[in-house]
């Protein structure tokens, strides 16, 4: 909820140029890139592992940063909830 907020105050963009403002928020906006990024290569090869693509989702955390991680976390139990409801109901 927090980062809706954010997004809504100052912009996409807007949170980008406040990794620029100072080395302390550049640090963090450095620390924020990196860890997406060994976030995406996890999730390429799990993906690819699980028989999925995962360019929707390296592409949904490059714009949403972590929020996309976390709902590719949570979307494996959401499937299995919903193959679990189809198999039940057959």
């Amino acid at each position: 909820m927090f980062s809706i907020w954010v997004m809504l105050q100052v912009g996409y963009f807007g949170v980008w140029e406040a990794g620029f403002v100072s080395s302390g928020s550049l640090q963090i906006l450095l620390d924020l890139v990196i860890g997406c990024f060994l976030i995406c290569s996890w999730m390429i090869s799990d993906a690819k592992a699980r028989g999925i693509n995962p360019m929707p989702w390296v592409i949904a955390v490059c714009t949403t940063g972590t929020i996309a991680a976390l709902a590719y976390l949570l979307a494996p139990e959401y499937q299995l909830d919903q193959s679990e409801a189809v198999t039940q109901s057959s």
